[in-house]
This record gives structure tokens, sequence and C-alpha cells, in this order.
């Protein structure tokens, strides 16, 4: 049997090398969109296709902790659920914020001042287990609760899915590195650069935790609350978390302009309407 020789087997080798630097570029731009095209596949927001939520959603940003008093990074949860709890300010902001939400409460959802009478059940609150998110929730909630209106389990529960942002090497330095990590995130929010958790892998759980809350709270209905069908839900986090999770009530395929967003203060409650 005659055997055809390639064209390699007949090609000297400078012929040979001038055919790859052909060929190599275009099968890594090939390789590149085809890896592109799969990750596109992949479901980052879980509320970018959902037609509409059931309740109404607050972000409440930690009071003053004493990690931003010391300004060093706090991610690590064996670290930050014990210790960098709320400085003396702090615990006075979150304070302030439930007596603030009651007010709103009232004004917003009610037709006088008479609990029966509430468009809503009450108030749901979901916390970082983090000392700093967990003090102030426990802090609002009590406002609330002397305000008499009714809370979700009467008490506050915690959600790791709201737990900080890890940031990696960067945890327990000085917080001005936040913005290397930031940098990075507007033109790549997949990176780990420093070791750190991905923007879009907490936008994924954050936005995950809404539709399961979101189900959860639908599913839990008594029959005396068969006339009011909505929660006032507090997501109690920090700040990266609250606003790259506020991409995702925008409607944003990632987490790439989480930072574009208006910055979120300590104790600050903001509304999150999902457009």
């Amino acid at each position: 049997m005659m055997v055809v020789p390639s064209f390699f087997q007949l090609a000297n080798k400078q012929q040979q090398r001038r055919l790859l630097l052909l060929i190599l570029p275009a099968a890594a731009r090939a390789l590149s969109t085809s890896s592109s095209s799969s990750s596109s596949n992949t479901i980052i927001n879980h509320l970018l296709n959902r037609p509409k939520l059931n309740h109404s959603y607050y972000a409440l940003r930690h009071g003053q902790s004493l990690a931003n008093v010391a300004k060093i990074i706090s991610s690590d949860p064996q670290i930050s659920t014990v210790q960098h709890g709320l400085s003396d300010v702090g615990k006075g902001q979150a304070t302030l914020a439930g007596e603030m939400f009651a007010k709103q409460y009232y004004t917003n959802n009610m037709e006088e001042e008479d609990v029966s009478s509430s468009k809503y059940k009450g108030v749901a609150i979901f916390s970082s287990d983090f000392t700093r998110a967990r003090e102030t929730a426990s802090l609002f909630c009590q406002q609330l609760q002397h305000c008499k209106i009714p809370i979700y389990t009467n008490d506050i529960v915690l959600e790791t899915k709201l737990r900080e942002r890890y940031f990696g090497e960067l945890n327990g330095g000085p917080d001005d590195q936040y913005q290397k990590v930031w940098d990075v995130d507007c033109t790549n929010p997949n990176h780990t650069e420093f070791d750190v958790e991905s923007a879009n892998s907490v936008l994924e759980r954050t936005t995950g935790l809404v539709v399961e809350l979101d189900e959860l709270l639908s599913s839990s209905s008594s029959e005396e609350q068969q006339q009011q069908t909505k929660w006032n839900v507090i997501l109690v986090a920090h700040g990266d978390v609250l606003q790259i999770m506020q991409t995702g009530f925008l409607r944003h395929e990632d987490a790439a302009r989480h930072r574009s967003l208006e910055h979120l203060e300590t104790a600050t409650i903001r509304g999150l309407p999902l457009l």
C-alpha cells in the first residue's frame, strides 16, 4: 500500500515553523471564543430572568465596626464571627436605623396605627453571621419589636451566604488595599487575584439566596396572614457584598460594575426594587 506523505513530512523545517505560526494563534482564538461562550451560559445572576419578587427587599450595611475604626480588612470567618463587633458609634447607628425604619414601616405600610391593618405581614431580618452584622441586626430588630412590628421567627436569622467577601492575602491588612481588588473587578469580575473571592461568586451566592428566601417566605403563610402576602425583608451584610448584590437587582449580567453604584455607608438602609 502506498503511503502519501503529509505536508510536514515534505516541508523543510523553516516552512513548518511558518505554518505553525499561522495555525496556533487561530487555534488559540477559537479556544478562547469557545470558552467564553461556554462560561456565558453559566447563571451568575439568579435574578436576571426572574419576572418579579413576591416580597420587598432592603439592604442594610452593618454599623461602624472595630475593624472600620482600625482601618483593617476583616473577612476571615474564623476571626470575624467572634471579633470586630460594633464600636459605640456603630451601635448608635444600628439603633437609629431601626428607629427610622419602624417609622417608615408605619408610614408606608399601614392605613392607621394598628398592626392588623398592615399591608405586610411584618419584617424578616436575615443577617451575615459576622459579629458586626449580627450585632447590627439584633439592635435593628430590637427597635422594631419595641414598636410592636411583627418579626419573622420573632428573631433575626443568620445566613452564611451574606458573609463578607473573602479578601484572601489582603485579610488583616490595611483597608486601602481594597482598591487593588476593585481595580481588577471592573474588567474581570471572575478574578481571584490575591486569593480573593470573585465578585461574580458573591453575586451568584447572594442572588441565589434572594430567590430561596422569596420562595421560603411565600410558603410560610398562616391562615391568619392570608390577606397579608408580603414581608419586608432586611438583608444585613457588608459593603462589598450588598453593592454586588444590588447589581443583581439591577439585572446586570455580572458584577463588574458594582463599584459604579452609590457607596453604601455604614448602617445605611437601601431599598432593592427588582428592575
